[in-house]
Order: structure tokens, then C-alpha cells, then sequence
């Protein structure tokens, strides 16, 4: 619940400024994997243009994954220092920084440029979920869907227009990356009225203790690493696996982009399920069966199953994503912990998914096949149904301080 001053402050900007807040979430969600899906479909281009091999070619997805685990512990301790508001905006600029940088023509500035838009969106992966739950405290199922959709649906958009801005604009790999700077430059526009509006307090975000002692918040961050793994794999390598296979680069590049777009409506209801629900393990059993039949028909490897098959993927990795993100909101009590707990999973988590596409092109290189680099995805897939048996049950973290609050630690002295 919100506090009555809070409540005031909303009704002062409802119902204009509650809708101008959305779509400044809407659009900064926008921008939180379109900079990133974006390489996927032309890794191969930039790795034989640059000489790269696979494994270097892999930091180029590993390298704003571990911006997420260094830079997301932090986040919750900036925006305690400047607001949340101020914060997110700061990440929005220093995320068209990153662009600008990347597509200076030399490979240390492609790879300075992403480490950047990597810190810039670890801020925003870690604090949006806390102004949800504490701007939309009665609707986060809803509007946590709405804002994973745009996460989604921009990732989707990325990694099926970004071969014809290359080729069909012939704008060159580097002009393709360049390109999201524009949808950067417009949720600034959107997030400019929050700076006036401003309703975050200098200590509004102290949680009154710590969260890494507890089990259920550990669990939480393996679902969240796990599912990262799977999804950032694919996007990495998944074009390059179609394209073995005897699909078109095109024709891979857009199969990337169908398991994209198919994720959406999973994401957006599974989130409003869970948000309806207190127990979501049946939501994660039913995401990790999606995954495991998608991943069952890559080992296949029969095109004319491809379109399904990454379709199966995109569902189970949009319910996965759209469990972990809600996890924050729905294992937590306010949206101070929810900034802490997402700071936490976000960092472990991210550490963890980093390994994947590094891991995924080494063993390639290694092997010279695809075979046992999909084990991986297969081994991550039961991994997250473990973890999420307890990520999804209907607790709340607890800190110890929280625990004195509430007189468990009395009862138990």
C-alpha cells in the first residue's frame, strides 16, 4: 500500500500524469533490449568484417550482461542519492551516450559503447519495477505486463528490421546499430515531464535491512539468471543455428524476430496471472514445458519445423521473463524491497546469463557442431523449473531486520 501522501500526490496529477508516467515506463521499456536483439542477426556480418572469432564476437552480449551484475546493486543506492526519477533519467542519456559511442568505426569503441548502454540499461532494469509497484501498487500484474510487452516487443522489432537496415538501406552494420538511437532520443522526450513532477523522497528507497540472507530471494535470482541465459543465448546465437541449418541469414534474422513477437502475448498473460494468483508454480512448469518442446525441435533440426519451434521458445522465454520480473513485485512487501530485490537478482542473475553466450560460441569453436552448446539450454531449462517451484510460492522475502519488526526473532529468543 501507498502512503495517503502519496495518494494525494497522484490524485494532483491524475489523470494526466499517470497516463504521461505510463508511456515514459512504456518507452523506457522500449529501449531496455532493442539496443542488444539488434546484433544478433548481423553478428556473423560484424565478426568477419572485425576478424573476430565466436567467442569475441559473444562479449559483444556478454559485456552489457555483466554491466548488469557490477552496476545493478548500485542502482538502488544512486537513486537513494539522486531519485528515482532523476536517476532514470540520467540512464536514458547515458544510454544514447553508449549508441553514439558504438558506432565510432573502430572495434574498441563498439565494445566501450556497449559496456556503457549496458550500465545505462542495468540502472533501468533494476528501478523501473520499483516505480511500478510503487506508482501502481493495485495494477502490477497489468502494467508490469505492459512494460515487459514493450521490452519484448522493441527486442522483436530489433532483430527482424535490423539485415534490411543494413542491407535493404545499406546503411552498413554499424549504421543498423546507430540507428536506435532515435527511439532513445524519444523516451527522453517522454521521461522529460517526470523531472517536474518529481514524488520520489532522498530516502524513500532504505529497505531497514538486507535481503542476501534470504533462501526465497536467492531463488528469485536464479529464476531471473536462468531465464537471462536462455533468452540472451538465443538472441545471440540462435540466427547463426538456423542459418547452419539451411535457412536464408534473412529468413534467420526474421525466425529471431517470430520468437520475439510470440513471446509478447505470453508475457503480458502470464503476468497478469501471476499478478491474480498467490502461487505461481503452475505458470513456471508451463513455461519451462514450452521451452523444452521448442528446444526439442531445434535438436531437430527439419526447417519446415523451424517456425514452430521458435515460436514454442519465444512463449516459454516470454512466460519466464514475465514470472521473473513480476517476482520482484510479488515477493516483496514495498517498493523499497522491490528495488533491492531486483538490485540483488539482477546482479547474480545477470553474472550467470553472462557466461551463456561466451560459453555457447567457445563450445562451438571447440566443437565445430551446435549439438552439445543446446545441451546447455536444455540443462537451463530444468534448472529453471527447479528454482521457480520455489521463486513462485506465495511468500515474501524477508530481511532481518524485517523479521525483528514483525517479532518472529522475539518469539524465537
Amino acid at each position: 500500500m501507498i502512503s495517503k501522501g502519496n495518494i494525494t500526490q497522484k490524485r494532483v496529477f491524475a489523470p494526466m500524469g499517470i497516463w504521461v508516467l505510463l508511456l515514459g515506463i512504456i518507452f523506457a521499456g522500449a529501449n531496455l533490449r532493442a539496443p542488444l536483439t539488434s546484433v544478433g542477426p548481423i553478428i556473423e556480418t560484424i565478426r568477419q568484417d572485425t576478424g573476430m572469432s565466436h567467442t569475441l564476437a559473444g562479449m559483444l552480449t556478454t559485456l552489457p550482461l555483466l554491466a548488469f551484475a557490477f552496476i545493478s546493486p548500485i542502482a538502488p543506492k544512486i537513486s537513494r542519492r539522486f531519485g528515482l526519477e532523476n536517476t532514470l533519467f540520467g540512464a536514458l542519456l547515458l544510454l544514447v551516450a553508449g549508441i553514439i559511442i558504438r558506432f565510432v568505426p573502430y572495434i574498441s569503441t563498439l565494445f566501450i559503447g556497449t559496456a556503457v548502454l549496458g550500465i545505462a540499461i542495468a540502472v533501468c532494469n533494476v528501478l523501473l519495477p520499483s516505480l511500478i509497484k510503487r506508482e501502481f501498487s493495485n495494477k502490477v500484474g497489468i502494467v508490469t505486463g505492459i512494460y515487459a510487452v514493450s521490452m519484448n516487443l522493441w527486442a522483436a522489432v530489433a532483430s527482424g528490421i535490423t539485415i534490411p537496415i543494413t542491407e535493404g538501406l545499406q546503411l552498413g552494420w554499424r549504421g543498423a546499430l546507430a540507428s536506435w538511437v532515435l527511439l532513445s532520443v524519444v523516451s527522453i522526450v517522454f521521461w522529460i515531464p517526470q523531472l517536474r513532477v518529481h514524488r520520489q523522497s532522498a530516502s524513500s528507497l532504505d529497505t531497514g535491512g538486507t535481503l542476501w540472507h534470504s533462501r526465497l530471494a536467492w531463488k528469485v535470482t536464479l529464476f531471473m539468471g536462468l531465464q537471462s541465459t536462455a533468452f540472451y543465448i538465443v538472441v545471440t546465437w540462435l540466427p547463426s543455428i538456423l542459418h547452419q541449418q539451411g535457412i536464408s541469414t534473412s529468413g534467420a534474422g526474421w525466425l529471431l524476430s517470430l520468437a520475439q513477437f510470440a513471446s509478447l502475448p505470453a508475457t503480458l498473460i502470464v503476468s497478469i496471472l501471476a499478478g491474480r494468483f498467490s502461487n505461481q508454480r503452475g505458470l513456471v512448469g508451463l513455461s519451462v514445458i514450452f521451452l523444452l518442446l521448442g528446444y526439442a525441435g531445434l535438436f531437430g533440426g527439419i526447417t519446415s519445423l523451424a517456425a514452430l519451434s521458435v515460436i514454442l521458445i519465444g512463449v516459454g522465454i516470454g512466460s519466464a521473463f514475465g514470472l521473473a520480473t513480476l517476482f520482484f513485485v510479488l515477493r516483496t512487501q514495498n517498493a523499497h524491497q522491490a528495488a533491492e530485490l531486483s538490485g540483488m537478482a539482477q546482479s547474480i542473475g545477470y553474472l550467470l546469463a553472462a557466461i551463456g553466450p561466451t560459453l555457447f560460441g567457445f563450445i562451438h569453436d571447440v566443437t565445430d557442431d551446435w549439438i552439445i552448446p543446446q545441451l546447455i539450454l536444455v540443462l537451463g531449462a530444468c534448472g529453471l523449473f527447479i528454482v521457480g517451484m520455489e521463486a513462485g510460492s506465495s511468500r515474501f522475502v524477508t530481511t532481518l531486520e524485517n523479521n525483528y519488526r514483525s517479532g518472529s526473532l522475539k518469539k524465537k529468543a
